[in-house]
């Protein structure tokens, strides 16, 4: 019988560099090719560098890595994570290993509108103007769709059209709105091109100037949400009031609930990054997301079941891509896409989303607990140890050095560097 798959692979943490590409390769069914991308010092050649952003001088790199232990809406995931902070990882793991007994996260995402806008200004009279554009939406939207040709072969395409009016320091403009489904794209390009398509088109139809064509990055038309529920017994009693308080607090305090979301972002980010996505939309939108309802709260919500139990929950617009992009021209991304096992952005939003819950569960745990400072400092050290200098199992042994005398500290890392330097000669 065949032995069924799993992401809580024991020990994973423990093992070298090729025993854990050849259990992230057994479990993902990874190419050969891939598998020595992932082994590669250097997976993006400067030819490539050059061509993706101007003015390139050379690369510059950051830890790829997997998080264990996931369960999305039943199935097994290893997540890529790249991202330079030592503790993300071992907590996105840790959070998500804790939750396993109830089956993991349970997510769901929302079809991948869109939506983009086109900004007229110069109008004799803009309610006048946004009476005509919308009394003539279906013969724009008509007008609008060579534009969309792209996409629409993909099953996406414009599914909605409005305009309104905005009144500003510069005088009343008018707003156009498209909602566009992007399919597995995130979508930037897609509607751009149809937001420059068609400006000539709303020019005429209002009598006024375009200025901006442009796709917001507030999706709130691309929502994820995820859950999950962590047992009492699991976690202890302590840890589910500890999480709830902390919780609370960031919920009604701004500059809590900034870090707390900060802390939510580490995982989705560094998701994002592995996988070619653009992280800073992501940023952007999710604390726009955080702050519509007219204050910035938290974007994780928790609450303690009749059982005693805790359940999490998140939600946030989540414009993710597996297709195009530097999802197409980062090779590591597509060994990360490869890893994840997710086929659409719908399935890769829920994966982030569950990241971040995840995240956002740990960070609590410890801070309300024992305090994040320790198992972080710990993480930390071997960094510690190579910025003084050390390389290889030197590091290693400079780092346990420093967590055994409870003094990780850069001036620490010196002495105990210059120490071994010493007894060696």
């Amino acid at each position: 019988m065949e032995e069924k798959k799993t992401s809580a692979i024991s020990g994973f943490y423990k093992l070298p560099r090729e025993g854990r590409i050849g259990k992230v390769a057994e479990f993902a069914g990874l190419t050969d090719g891939q598998k020595k991308q992932l082994a590669s010092d250097s997976p993006l050649g400067f030819e490539v560098a050059e061509r993706m952003a101007e003015n390139a001088l050379g690369l510059h790199a950051m830890p790829f890595c997997v998080a264990t232990n996931f369960m999305v809406n039943g199935r097994e995931v290893l997540v890529p994570m790249a991202i330079e902070e030592p503790s993300v990882v071992a907590a996105a793991s840790n959070g998500a290993k804790l939750c396993r007994d109830t089956g993991g996260f349970f997510a769901v995402a929302d079809a991948p509108v869109m939506v983009g806008q086109v900004q007229l200004v110069a109008l004799k009279d803009a309610g006048k103007a946004v009476r005509e554009l919308n009394s003539k939406k279906a013969d724009i939207v008509k007008a609008a769709e060579p534009f969309a040709a792209g996409i629409a072969k993909y099953g996406g395409g414009i599914r909605g059209f409005s305009a309104r009016t905005l009144p500003t320091e510069r005088g009343e403009m008018a707003i156009v709105e498209f909602e566009v489904d992007v399919r597995d794209s995130m979508g930037a390009n897609t509607i751009n091109t149809i937001l420059e398509g068609i400006a000539p088109k709303l020019e005429e139809v209002s009598g006024g100037k375009v200025r901006l064509r442009i796709l917001s990055n507030l999706a709130v038309k691309r929502l994820v949400k995820a859950k999950a529920v962590w047992k009492r017994d699991t976690i202890g009693a302590d840890s589910v009031d500890g999480v709830l308080d902390g919780w609370a607090f960031a919920d009604v305090d701004i500059f809590r609930a900034c870090t707390h979301n900060k802390g939510i972002m580490n995982g989705i980010d560094a998701v994002a990054v592995a996988t070619g996505n653009d992280w800073r939309a992501i940023e952007a939108g999710a604390h726009a997301f955080a702050a519509s309802g007219g204050r910035y709260r938290a974007l994780t919500r928790f609450r303690k079941l009749p059982n005693g139990d805790l359940e999490g929950e998140i939600e946030l617009p989540m414009a993710v891509g597996t297709i195009g992009g530097a999802t197409r021209s980062l090779q590591s991304a597509q060994v990360a896409l490869a890893i994840l096992g997710a086929k659409t952005s719908q399935e890769l939003a829920c994966v982030m989303a569950s990241v971040g819950l995840s995240q956002n569960f740990a960070a609590l745990r410890a801070l309300s607990g024992e305090g994040i400072q320790r198992g972080h400092m710990e993480l930390h050290a071997k960094n510690l140890a190579i910025a003084a200098g050390a390389g290889g199992e030197e590091a290693d042994r400079i780092a346990a050095q420093m967590i055994s005398d409870k003094d990780i500290s850069a001036k620490k890392a010196a002495e105990l560097l210059l120490e071994a330097r010493k007894g060696k000669k």
